[in-house]
């Protein structure tokens, strides 16, 4: 199970806005709080979206390098988690237009099993973790093949578990648009599933 930014706070602790207000002010250690709560949930969306583990660590720390550089941009008329995924969205689209140019689009790279932002299971069962494995590797392979537009609106949803609404403000398309995109990915994965799945 992938934690969320939601699962890393206490009652006690300081909401994402009140950190961004005490970094903006020059708490430093605010900056770092955040990181901590981002630098996962993050990771398996860009992950997830570009498919190569090492350009993902490379864009998330762009992220926080560009919230650290651009913190006073920030504006509490949006959620914070809004914004940092605008702009990790941002820059993987940038990423998977730039290796368009390229062409060099490579599905070679799917889930590893380095998957430190999971939750180890105590019980370890060899069989279940291949098949685990094996799993993620079809589903990362049919998103793969989604085309950016649906490949973000299916993470954000049914990965990350963002409403529509902060999906239609995170990719600045109207909501209906989102809906519509999610019931199309869905629909294509639904599809692409059951033929990787026979190819096993």
């Amino acid at each position: 199970m992938v934690k969320t930014e939601k699962d890393l706070r206490t009652k006690d602790s300081p909401t994402d806005e009140e950190l961004i207000a005490r970094f903006q002010q020059g708490d430093n250690y605010a900056f770092d709080l955040l990181v901590k709560r981002y630098k996962d949930p993050l990771m398996n969306f860009v992950f997830r979206f570009v498919g190569e583990r090492e350009e993902a660590e490379d864009i998330v720390q762009e992220t926080f390098l560009r919230l650290f550089k651009n913190k006073h941009y920030y504006r509490e008329i949006a959620k914070f988690s809004t914004w940092i995924y605008t702009i990790a969205g941002n820059l993987a689209k940038t990423e998977l237009r730039r290796r368009r140019r390229r062409k060099l689009l490579s599905i070679s790279s799917f889930m590893t099993s380095e998957k430190d932002y999971d939750i180890p299971d105590e019980e370890s069962n060899p069989e279940r973790e291949t098949n685990t494995v094996v799993t993620d590797r079809i589903i990362q392979k049919a998103i793969d093949k989604l085309s950016p537009k649906f490949k973000q609106v299916i993470i954000l949803r049914d990965i990350q578990g963002f409403s529509y609404e902060e999906i239609a403000e995170i990719v600045g398309i109207p909501l209906g648009t989102v809906k519509s995109r999610v019931n199309r990915a869905r629909l294509k994965l639904q599809e692409d599933l059951k033929h990787l799945m026979n190819e096993q």
